[in-house]
């Protein structure tokens, strides 16, 4: 943890009080499970309670942010900015993936980079962060790491493909949409999922992704482009 704690302190300038809750934060189920004997915490909680800063803090920047945009857009947004592969991304930025605690088992299938137990880490490494150091200390980390990457733009230039394929076929009425996983190639921790989209039961594309949330937009991409 002095590794982890010297990274926190030399790029973001963070000092824990609590060593022992950056500590949880940074242990995975896996881990605290092969060491139940030693009483472990791991980070599930911490990640519920980080999981509700990062909606609240984002929520609140894009109101700000954006005084003329649309509930529905906003939350879009938000969508994009706070989902999986993105808090994973920011987690390898940031280096805690050298520094989360897994299993034996975990580690050896490449839990390591596994974009759900990094996204987790973010989150529960955000939750420590806010008993530790309160809300204002959240805001500003990620004023520091995330926010920039709005300013930027670049989740403007990502597309919701499942919403816009939703609205084009459902302007004259209601029509069900589904969204079936028919495949998974690869090994568990480098897996690509192929997902076909039916419309009323009808076949309208397939996609590919490396996980199933990224196999469904390119489905609906896909139909996008087969349908207009």
């Amino acid at each position: 943890m002095d590794k982890l704690e010297k990274l926190l302190h030399e790029r973001f300038g963070i000092v824990f009080a609590d060593k022992a809750i950056l500590e949880t934060a940074f242990t995975h189920t896996s881990y605290a499970n092969e060491h139940r004997a030693l009483n472990i915490s791991h980070n599930e909680r911490l990640e519920f309670l980080g999981d509700a800063a990062l909606q609240l803090t984002i929520s609140g920047y894009l109101y700000r942010k954006y005084p003329e945009m649309p509930e529905g857009d906003m939350s879009k947004l938000r969508s994009m900015i706070v989902r999986e592969e993105s808090l994973a991304g920011f987690s390898r930025q940031c280096g805690f993936d050298q520094h989360i605690k897994l299993g034996r088992g975990e580690e050896k299938t490449g839990g390591r980079n596994r974009p759900a137990i990094l996204g987790d880490l973010f989150e529960a490494f955000l939750g420590a962060l806010l008993l530790d150091k309160g809300v204002a200390a959240v805001e500003a980390f990620l004023n520091q790491v995330m926010i920039p990457q709005v300013e930027v733009g670049n989740y403007d230039r990502v597309k919701d493909y499942k919403t816009t394929l939703q609205e084009l076929l459902q302007v004259n009425g209601d029509i069900t949409i589904n969204y079936q996983v028919v495949n998974e190639v690869g090994p568990a921790h480098d897996k690509t999922f192929e997902v076909i989209v039916f419309a009323d039961g009808k076949k309208l594309s397939q996609g590919k992704g490396k996980s199933k949330k990224l196999a469904e937009q390119d489905a609906a991409k896909n139909a996008l482009e087969y349908l207009q």
